[in-house]
């Protein structure tokens, strides 16, 4: 059997005053996950926890954020959590705090 794609799941995640970046990101993710609800596993005969989850997270300064508190989002399966650069940062108008904006893709995969 083969790793194979199942679905691609995409969200959008901020921080609005805290400049918190894992904050963001566990919002991106949450919003991508919580979109959907996946059946593909049940319908193949494999349990859910049996699904392989690739988490991808873009921010502008991807050493913020902490990968265990993302990982911690998936309900369901094994996953890994890769942070690269993208995303935005706002400044407010006078400069002393930003809003973080993150994007967050799940890769869904089962071996089939």
């Amino acid at each position: 059997m083969a790793l194979k794609r199942m679905a691609l799941e995409i969200g959008m995640g901020t921080d609005i005053r805290g400049a918190d970046y894992t904050k963001a990101a566990v919002r991106a993710l949450r919003d991508a996950l919580w979109h959907n609800s996946l059946s593909v596993a049940a319908a193949l005969g494999k349990d859910v926890d049996s699904m392989q989850v690739e988490v991808l997270i873009g921010v502008p300064k991807p050493h913020l954020v902490n990968k265990e508190e993302v990982l911690a989002v998936l309900p369901h399966g094994t996953g890994t959590v890769t942070v690269v650069e993208g995303g935005l940062e706002i400044p407010n108008d006078e400069g002393t705090n930003l809003t973080v904006l993150a994007s967050a893709a799940a890769i869904v995969r089962l071996d089939i």
